[in-house]
């Protein structure tokens, strides 16, 4: 008995998704990328560094979740390396004044979900260009991370954060590091908000026609919110990632995660325009990036070679999604006036 037309497989469905073509073809560079890593250098495929490139690309995959959310609802967040180096700071601070490193945890988080919030605000409810306010909010979370210890970093956290340490990144479980494990669970958690939830089309909607989904009932203020406290919220763990690495506060902490985060969102296929996007994706620009970091260093090129190479892709793809996008901007518009005629 033939498939029936109008209901197509559930793999149909998957492939027809929009943005799943971005996905797809970040997928195959990423496989072409490490193919040819791994024929320069054998050690690439190695055990040791491909634990150690998963761990390396979990906090970017983590702080591309939360820009991809901003990005799709056709807003930009420049604040995560700030939060990044905030979170950082504040729960390194609290934790060497004495405070129980769970409660410095969770004290972090409410001060991270202050700057989501006041992101939203700005840019959904008084309508800032959201370059300025994140511009603005990256100023004062960056501050906050260098007035909180009196403009030092910390002293290193202790053995009472022992435990702290190995939860956010020397445990291990099933072989695979706890960072790896935290960045595939919010990822699941984010990705069926994203395609599951009324929040998520809410947020599709708010990126495709902000006013078209303002008539449509859809509260553009709490889904550009909510987006926003997503960005803060990943941006606050990758903080917590970074301190536990580290075993105390750095003031630079999340310097240069703004250009991170956009990469792994763009590169998998995020338009930056809004309305499109997959979370898939941001795992495979994620990916790209470690991979080229990662190879790269492997080949010894230096810093600013690796850099200039993240910034062209970053370039390029933003430019292939505004040139295609707009291709079908004039298609339909061809076909609506061939309609008429």
């Amino acid at each position: 008995m033939g498939m029936d037309s109008r209901n197509p497989s559930r793999l149909a469905r998957f492939f027809s998704a929009r943005g799943m073509g971005q996905v797809v073809t970040a997928a195959f560079g990423l496989v072409i990328l490490c193919v040819v890593f791994g024929i320069l250098n054998p050690i690439f495929f190695s055990g040791r560094n491909v634990g150690n490139l998963l761990r390396q690309i979990a906090p970017i995959l983590l702080i591309g979740i939360g820009q991809s959310y901003v990005l799709i609802t056709g807003n930009i967040d420049l604040s995560i390396g700030s939060v990044v180096g905030m979170s950082c700071m504040v729960s390194a601070t609290l934790m060497t004044k004495g405070m129980n490193p769970w409660a410095a945890v969770a004290v972090t988080l409410v001060c991270c979900l202050m700057v989501g919030v006041l992101n939203g605000c700005l840019v959904a409810k008084f309508r800032l260009p959201p370059f300025i306010a994140t511009l603005g909010t990256m100023t004062i979370a960056r501050g906050i991370a260098q007035i909180v210890n009196n403009n030092y970093n910390t002293d290193s956290i202790g053995p009472a954060a022992e435990g702290f340490r190995n939860f956010f990144y020397y445990g291990r479980l099933g072989g695979f590091f706890n960072t790896i494990w935290i960045a595939l669970a919010l990822w699941l958690v984010f990705n069926f908000l994203l395609s599951r939830t009324r929040l998520g089309r809410h947020i599709y909607a708010t990126g495709s026609n902000k006013e078209a989904a303002r008539l449509s009932g859809v509260d553009v203020v709490a889904s550009t919110t909510a987006a926003y406290m997503v960005s803060a919220f990943c941006s606050c763990v990758v903080g917590l990632i970074v301190c536990a690495t580290s075993g105390m506060g750095t003031m630079d902490a999340g310097n240069m995660y703004e250009l991170y985060a956009v990469a792994a969102s763009v590169i998998g296929g995020v338009s930056t325009l809004g309305g499109q996007g997959l979370l898939l994706g941001t795992v495979m620009g994620a990916s790209i990036w470690g991979v080229l970091q990662n190879g790269l260093q492997f080949a010894g090129a230096p810093v600013a070679i690796r850099n200039i190479v993240i910034g062209v892709i970053v370039v390029v793809s933003v430019l292939l999604d505004v040139v295609v996008r707009s291709e079908k901007r004039r298609r339909k518009k061809e076909r609506k006036e061939e309609a008429k005629g």
